[in-house]
């Protein structure tokens, strides 16, 4: 393990790629192993992408990773596909998307499945980060599932959070009705070369306005950048701007008390995370282990018993 992480310091793209492996499928392992790295964490600038599936947020990543890297940055990706709730397989087709980044040697991409977490962030992929953080990189851009208002996870994680939306489909709407303005420190309108694209950018600017909290002296103004990912491709350079512009605001000393309550939330969400995931799972698989699993399962199919007296005669030991 020694030898993976320092190769993995090195930033070592075979040792990358096996350490994230590790913490994916080696949970035991991989505790031991972010203990070793940690203490070299913590200087990368964590970019979230969240949006509706179709908003293009794979392609505007990789448009941004390509301008990033014109500016001497090194990227690292990680892009979470859903988890399939039947085979526990996810389709990973995101690297598809980002082929002519993969042989950039100050590029690594991954595509993670979400195993299930509902804001589509799973322990695992938190790991990757911070691995990837281990490794050097300038910047990690994440691009979440994108599957609704589950989506506000990814704030526990990015430094900078990116909400997508695309004209056409009343996001400005449901942007209110999800709180997902909330979490936005840049709101993208994309494939603004779509009928309505200036609409739902002024109205989001107009929704903006409307925060009680928006002039507050020393906070940041969330701006709506309009992007275009097909050819000819506009806004990626503002955007890049305002992404490096907010961590420079991040960074401001004048604004090192509210980094340091944003990190502590991160911290604290996380450190509560592990904590339900080892609870969980630890009674969940003591508790199976003493049940005649498979013959409840049957007793349900056959509405011999309802579920709520399946697990309730699952966890009736933990309770006596």
């Amino acid at each position: 393990m020694e030898t993976l992480v320092e190769r993995v310091l090195e930033r070592n793209k075979r040792a990358i790629a096996k350490a994230i492996s590790l913490v994916e499928n080696h949970p035991d392992e991989c505790e031991q192993f972010i203990k070793k790295i940690f203490p070299y964490t913590g200087k990368a600038l964590v970019v979230g992408t969240t949006g509706p599936p179709g908003s293009g947020k794979s392609t505007l990543l990789n448009n941004l990773a390509i301008e990033f890297r014109k500016r001497g940055k090194t990227v690292g990706i990680i892009a979470v596909d859903p988890t399939s709730p039947f085979s526990g397989g996810a389709l990973l087709g995101d690297r598809i998307r980002m082929d002519e980044l993969s042989a950039d040697p100050d590029v690594f991409i991954r595509s993670m499945g979400s195993r299930g977490s509902l804001g589509g962030l799973s322990r695992a992929t938190m790991d990757a980060i911070r691995v990837l953080d281990a490794a050097g990189f300038d910047l990690i851009l994440v691009e979440t599932v994108g599957a609704g208002q589950s989506e506000v996870e990814i704030v526990r994680t990015a430094h900078t959070t990116i909400v997508i939306g695309i004209p056409g489909t009343g996001d400005a709407v449901q942007a209110i009705k999800a709180g997902i303005l909330e979490i936005a420190d840049i709101y993208v309108v994309n494939k603004s070369d779509r009928p309505g694209a200036d609409e739902i950018a002024r109205e989001l600017r107009l929704l903006l306005t409307l925060d009680p909290h928006a002039k507050d002296e020393g906070r940041w103004r969330v701006p709506v950048i309009s992007t275009t990912n097909l050819p000819p491709v506009s806004g990626i350079i503002e955007l890049a701007d305002t992404i490096l512009q907010h961590q420079v605001f991040l960074n401001d000393p004048k604004n090192a008390a509210l980094a340091f309550e944003q990190e502590m939330i991160r911290r604290k969400n996380e450190i509560h995370e592990i904590i339900k995931v080892e609870i969980f799972e630890n009674m969940l698989t003591s508790l199976i282990g003493r049940q005649e699993w498979e013959k409840i399962l049957k007793d349900v199919i056959s509405k011999k018993l309802d579920p709520y007296s399946a697990a309730k005669s699952i966890m009736d030991p933990l309770f006596r």
